[in-house]
């Protein structure tokens, strides 16, 4: 006997489950609790199995007889209306939970864990901010190749081509993260690397023929504005050409004058990995002098505004230009391509030791442990030749 809304209305639970049957397998289930659950019961594939339509009276019989039409529908077609059902779900709990932002923002959290330094986090938030204001909110695999383009063209209409070439980056980061988590099925950005405008490269500018870079190191040396732990940074960045932030951000503890050495931690170096420097005397000189006036912080270059901060990389900057050496003549990174420049002109050195003192990448891991203990000796020696170059030059 078929259901009626009256004899549904009139139903009362009872001490346990009951059910009561509409025909075609469409039967409602009466909890001890009053639930009215509307199910449907069937067999697919040799299995018996039960299907929820859900609750009476939000899903109306005549509601719950057309769901269990469209259910014996797919089964005569081949089809497990369950699955049905999960892949509706999924797609569902992908529109309102997998979205770009949400993503993204797991993706940080992963790098925060990570290990990755304050500053890499902080420059990805806010590329992410950029893009979320137009993909934020859209579920990932909606996103297509022509959505992406919008917060990149914007970009690109203001001249900021890098920015735009960084974002399209930051994007593929998470769509990769979100194919590795099974929450997208590919890149849509590597349809786009031809779609950017190239940015033309801007090289940190550098003194790198002898005599200039020894008229710089004259000027540095003799002088005498600005504070001696300005005087002291660069004296230090000739020496040890190191990236500025590296040297800048520097702690006295991870100096040892002993095993005349310097270890860099792996946050701070652009590759993520510890860094030892050799320190030839007259850098040991310089370090020693400098402690003197700041041995009693933490930090070996601290700012005058505050002990917990370095002096930024514009106090070098500044510095130089005082120095009357515009931007387009040297800045601290151009320390870096000074020294490479001058030690490979010299030919006494190997490529490799030069590369390996700059802290540069090699992709092969095998191949970076053995030149970085291969290379230790030489490395040692050609800081202290370098050193006296540096000074020989600065004393003209």
């Amino acid at each position: 006997m078929k259901l009626t809304d009256l004899h549904i209305r009139k139903l009362k639970p009872g001490p346990r489950t009951a059910r009561y049957s509409d025909g075609h397998g469409l039967f409602l289930e009466i909890t001890p609790q009053g639930s009215k659950l509307w199910k449907m019961a069937y067999r697919f594939d040799g299995k018996q199995k039960t299907l929820s339509f859900g609750k009476y009276p939000f899903v109306s019989l005549l509601r719950a007889r057309e769901k269990c039409a469209e259910a014996k529908a797919q089964l005569y077609d081949g089809l497990d209306p369950r699955e049905k059902e999960k892949a509706e779900a999924a797609v569902k709990v992908a529109r309102t939970e997998h979205t770009f932002a949400k993503i993204a923002a797991e993706l940080q959290e992963k790098r925060k864990k990570e290990g990755i330094s304050k500053t890499t986090l902080q420059k990805r938030d806010w590329f992410i901010r950029l893009i979320n204001k137009d993909l934020g909110d859209m579920p990932i695999t909606e996103i297509k190749p022509v959505d992406i383009l919008v917060p990149l063209r914007r970009q690109e209409a203001r001249g900021n081509y890098e920015t735009a070439r960084r974002m399209r980056s930051s994007i593929g980061q998470v769509f990769r993260y979100a194919v590795a988590t099974a929450r997208a099925d590919h890149d849509p950005t590597f349809a786009l690397r031809d779609a950017l405008i190239t940015p033309k490269v801007q090289h940190m500018a550098a003194l790198t023929k002898r005599e200039d870079f020894a008229r710089l190191l004259q000027v540095i040396w003799t002088y005498e504005a600005g504070s001696e732990i300005t005087r002291s940074a660069l004296k230090l960045m000739a020496m040890l050409y190191t990236r500025p932030g590296e040297l800048r951000l520097a702690h006295w503890n991870e100096f040892d004058f002993e095993k005349r050495v310097w270890t860099l931690p792996e946050e701070r170096m652009k590759m993520r990995r510890p860094h030892h420097k050799p320190l030839a005397e007259p850098v040991i000189e310089i370090l020693r002098k400098l402690q003197e006036q700041t041995g009693n912080r933490v930090r070996v270059f601290p700012s005058l505004t505050g002990n917990d901060r370095s002096i930024s990389e514009n106090t070098m900057n500044q510095a130089l230009r005082r120095m009357s050496f515009t931007k387009d003549e040297m800045t601290p990174h151009g320390f870096r391509s000074s020294a490479s420049s001058l030690l490979n002109e010299s030919g006494l050195w190997n490529p490799d030791a030069i590369e390996a003192e700059l802290a540069h990448a090699d992709s092969n891991q095998v191949r970076r442990i053995y030149h970085r203990a291969l290379y230790w000796e030489e490395r040692v020696r050609m800081a202290d030749w370098w050193a006296q170059e540096v000074l020989a030059m600065a004393r003209g």
